[in-house]
């Protein structure tokens, strides 16, 4: 009977990890897609001006907000299941744990983030005028695989990225929840998922320009990441892997705060009114 309870409390929040996690994607990607191109365009080969400056901030918009849902959500789901297969209870979890877990929930997320993230960024820096333009342009040159230029370049700096902020978060939220003796309120829940993204957001931003480079390439061989860190460094200085981290920080700390409170925002509204159980 208490293995069948368990059972049906670890699906019921299953759940809400997957309804959560949609309403946090869509809310963050819509709020702050500004600062997201404006970033990407620092970061393109031509240059923040020559890529649009900050005329058509909301290029792209459509691409990010059709992958923003199933992208969140795959990455809680998978990220709550990881964490119980690891982990019997929340008091036994550890940092190592939540870093396999996310690391988890990031490959995942990755199947739906980076056919997005293609069609998007080439969008924020003006290749093309619309998103059937840029789907059929990217299926008529490069194929499927072509959604899929910069796949292991994105999970290799998510990867890093997620072992920095979810430890980081949980680890805050933790340590606080134990220090007011009750559970972390979803606004204080922002405020932590706020630090701990903006961290991992300054720390990862070369592996994020060398991302950008290659989703953004018109060649048809992919570059490795490696590859392209070290071009980038030959030919314009090893001072443009930081480009963009000033809007990085700012877009990932206030996405942080949005994703991560809104997040548990819903979970918590889903349990008060019994949804999903």
């Amino acid at each position: 009977m208490q293995s069948n309870t368990g059972r049906a409390t670890y699906q019921a929040n299953l759940r809400q990890a997957l309804m959560a996690g949609a309403v946090a994607g869509i809310a963050v990607d819509t709020a702050l897609y500004p600062l997201d191109t404006i970033k990407t365009r620092f970061q393109s080969k031509a240059g923040f001006r020559a890529s649009g400056g900050f005329r058509g901030i909301y290029s792209g918009l459509l691409s990010a907000v059709v992958g923003s849902a199933p992208n969140a959500s795959l990455f809680f789901v998978t990220y709550e299941a990881s964490k119980r297969l690891l982990g019997a209870s929340t008091e036994s979890n550890t940092p190592f744990t939540y870093m396999v877990a996310a690391t988890f929930g990031e490959i995942s997320a990755c199947t739906v983030r980076v056919p997005t993230e293609v069609i998007k960024q080439r969008m924020q820096i003006k290749q093309f005028k619309s998103t059937s333009n840029a789907v059929t342009n990217v299926l008529r040159t490069e194929g499927l695989l072509g959604f899929y230029r910069g796949f292991l370049p994105t999970v290799a700096r998510e990867i890093p990225f997620t072992c920095i902020q979810f430890p980081l978060y949980e680890y805050l939220k933790t340590t606080y929840g134990n220090y007011k003796q009750q559970r972390v309120e979803p606004y204080e829940a922002a405020l932590m998922g706020s630090l701990a993204g903006g961290v991992a957001a300054a720390i990862t931003t070369p592996l994020d320009v060398c991302k950008t480079r290659i989703m953004l390439s018109k060649t048809a061989r992919e570059a490795s990441l490696i590859e392209t860190m070290r071009k980038i460094i030959t030919e314009e200085g090893a001072k443009k892997l930081w480009a963009g981290v000033g809007p990085r920080v700012m877009w990932i700390s206030i996405g942080g705060s949005v994703f991560l409170g809104v997040y548990e925002k819903a979970v918590k509204t889903y349990t008060q009114l019994h949804l999903f159980a």
